[in-house]
């Protein structure tokens, strides 16, 4: 297949080009798929070699490698490879530590601190900056704030929950969908709802947000791409990670939340005055004195 003869792709909006790989591979053609798990199992392998011989590798032809380099976004394969190249000096890339059954401890750590150093940084690419000023200024302003989640985002509204009332406003923490509609029944204006969901497709948090917004409460979501829980809430806070199914891998997007919920903390905390971080050091002086400095 003669290269030139290809139509010019659009550029796909990510730009880590591993990325892309892994998000666009359930996707492709079966043959396709080959070409692409040579590329995720050993990306760094693929930049000295031709097309030949990727295609030998991958048990497929070579207009099928042009054909997938095509397919996600590139030129032909000397664009890939370049985009190869630029991804993994960006540093290790999350797909690359998948763990493994025969992983040695050692083997562990590098690949979890890859994975969620890797992931995290994805995230704070993608962060909308301008949707996390909005939500300060509402949280600032709050006179009442209840946070929402299930599961790994429920730990995420308990941390929230613990970090909120040291700014003199009542906090709250709902992980029951009964409680949930209780709470969000009773809010109104003045109050803010905080909506923690990475899928954003759980039917008792997207009810809670509808029903705390119509009683006149503000709504923030931290949640994933593309979910109907974005369309009830005011405020939309995208946390986009490389979370995968896989059953050994670190739960990113609660890691994720849990950052934005610091910064949004930390945020709001410089935001009140020197008479509150005055209160708030002598809080963490009475912490310290709880500790003891005995030798044991």
């Amino acid at each position: 297949m003669d290269q030139k003869e290809l139509p010019t792709p659009p550029r796909l909006a990510l730009e880590n080009i591993i990325e892309v790989v892994r998000t666009a591979r359930p996707d492709l053609r079966k043959s396709d798929r080959k070409v692409a798990d040579l590329v995720l199992s050993d990306p760094h392998r693929l930049l000295g070699l031709t097309v030949a011989e990727t295609a030998h590798l991958a048990e497929v032809s070579q207009p099928t490698v042009i054909r997938f380099c095509v397919a996600t976004g590139c030129l032909g394969f000397q664009d890939f490879k370049l985009r190869l190249a630029h991804s993994l000096a960006l540093g290790t890339p999350a797909t690359h530590s998948v763990l493994l059954k025969t992983d040695k401890p050692t083997a562990i750590v590098d690949k979890v601190f890859d994975y969620t150093i890797s992931s995290l940084d994805w995230a704070r690419q993608h962060l909308d900056r301008s949707a996390i000023a909005a939500a300060i200024d509402i949280l600032e302003a709050a006179q009442r704030i209840e946070f929402f989640g299930f599961g790994a985002s429920g730990i995420v509204a308990a941390d929230a929950q613990q970090k909120f009332p040291l700014f003199g406003v009542p906090c709250g923490a709902q992980s029951d969908s009964h409680q949930q509609i209780m709470v969000a029944s009773m809010m109104g204006p003045g109050d803010v709802a905080v909506m923690i969901s990475n899928t954003g497709n759980t039917r008792s948090i997207i009810q809670s947000a509808r029903t705390a917004r119509e009683n006149g409460a503000k709504t923030i979501c931290i949640t994933g791409s593309n979910t109907a829980l974005a369309k009830a809430c005011d405020v939309v806070l995208i946390v986009e990670t490389l979370d995968n199914t896989d059953l050994y891998t670190p739960t990113i997007s609660r890691i994720a939340a849990l950052v934005i919920i610091d910064i949004l903390s930390t945020a709001v905390a410089f935001r009140r005055g020197e008479n509150h971080l005055s209160r708030f050091t002598t809080m963490k002086t009475r912490l310290q004195d709880l500790r003891t400095t005995d030798q044991l």
